[in-house]
C-alpha cells in the first residue's frame, strides 16, 4: 500500500465543519472560543435584522463594515486568523465574547461555523465587521446552541497564511493544452525541471504534493505538513507511476488521475473517489533513476 496508505492515512485534520465547530484537534480552541462567558455587551440597534446598506452575498450572508481595514490581503478558509467578537441572538441576549473575556481567539478560518468562515474572509487586517448569520450558515439547530439568526460583531486583527495552495482554477478537468497518456493521465508542466534523469518503474523519489478531489476538496498535502515524503514508484497508485516517470528534478507538474487509475469510483476505507488532482514537485530522484532514450 506504501504511499496510497500515506494519501489517506495522513490526511490534515482541514475543511469546513458541517455546521457545526469542527471534530478533532483542530476544533479545541474554536469550540471554546465560539462559547464562553464574560459580562454582557449591549446588543446593536440593528440586531433583530440586517439594515437596507447592509451587504448580501448569495448564501444569505449580511454584513456591513463598521471600521475599514488596511486592505492588504484577505485570509484565505485554511489560514488562520486572530479576531475579537461578541455574538447576539436577534433578541439582543449576548452568548459569548471574547471582548469580554480580554482573550482575542486565533483558530483557522475552516474550523468555525459556515458563517464565519465566508465572513472573514471578506475581511482585511484592522477591520470591523458586523455580520447577520442565517441559521443555516450557524448551528442549524443543534442543540446546546444558540437558535436562529446570530449577530456577530468581529475585528480582524492578524491573519497567519497557511501553507496550504490554493484550489486550482482547473481542479474538475485538465485544460485543452494538457498532455494525454493512452492511459487517461492527463498533465501540465507548471514549472520546468533542471534534472536530466527520469525516474524508473521502482524508482525512489522524494516529492512535495497537494492532492484535491473533482470538486475542489483536499484531501491530502505533504506541503501543508511541511514534510516531504520518499517512496518508491512500485508502491503508489497507477497514476502516480507513470505521471512521476515523466519528470525530471526540479520539475512541477499537475496531475489530472481518472478514477481507475487512482482510488476507484467509491473507495472504501475513506479514501478519495472519482478523478483527483494533484500538483506534484519531485525534489530528488533517491534511487534508481533512469535516462529516457533521448536524453
Amino acid at each position: 500500500r506504501g504511499f496510497a496508505s500515506a494519501l489517506v492515512g495522513r490526511r490534515l485534520a482541514l475543511g469546513g465543519i458541517g455546521g457545526a465547530v469542527a471534530s478533532g484537534a483542530a476544533s479545541a480552541q474554536p469550540a471554546r472560543a465560539l462559547f464562553g462567558g464574560g459580562d454582557a455587551v449591549p446588543a446593536p440597534e440593528d440586531v433583530a435584522a440586517p439594515p437596507a446598506n447592509a451587504e448580501v452575498t448569495a448564501s444569505g450572508l449580511a454584513s456591513l463594515v463598521l471600521t475599514p481595514g488596511d486592505g492588504s490581503t484577505n485570509p484565505r478558509s485554511v489560514d488562520k486568523v486572530t479576531v475579537d467578537y461578541t455574538g447576539w441572538t436577534t433578541d439582543g441576549k449576548m452568548f459569548d465574547s471574547s471582548v469580554t473575556r480580554g482573550q482575542k481567539a486565533t483558530f483557522p478560518l475552516n474550523a468555525v461555523i459556515a458563517g464565519w468562515t465566508e465572513g472573514v474572509a471578506l475581511m482585511s487586517p484592522g477591520e470591523k465587521r458586523r455580520f447577520w448569520i442565517p441559521e443555516e450558515l450557524a448551528y442549524k439547530g443543534m442543540p446546546g446552541r444558540p437558535a436562529g439568526m446570530l449577530v456577530f460583531d468581529v475585528e480582524l486583527f492578524s491573519i497567519e497564511k497557511s501553507l496550504v495552495p490554493d484550489v486550482p482554477a482547473d481542479v474538475a478537468a485538465p485544460p485543452e493544452d494538457a498532455e494525454f497518456s493512452a492511459s487517461g493521465l492527463a498533465s501540465v508542466v507548471l514549472e520546468a525541471g533542471t534534472g536530466t534523469e527520469n525516474p524508473g518503474p521502482t524508482t525512489v523519489v522524494k516529492v512535495d504534493y497537494t492532492g484535491w478531489t473533482a470538486d475542489g476538496r483536499m484531501f491530502d498535502s505533504s506541503v501543508a505538513r511541511g514534510e516531504p515524503i520518499s517512496f518508491g514508484l512500485n508502491r503508489v497508485i497507477k497514476g502516480w507511476q507513470e505521471g512521476v516517470q515523466l519528470m525530471v528534478e526540479g520539475e512541477t507538474r499537475r496531475l489530472w488521475i481518472p478514477a481507475n487509475l487512482a482510488y476507484g469510483e467509491s473507495p472504501p476505507g475513506g479514501a478519495p473517489g472519482g478523478q483527483l488532482c494533484f500538483d506534484v514537485k519531485l525534489i530528488s530522484i533517491e534511487q534508481g533513476g533512469f535516462k529516457m532514450p533521448w536524453q
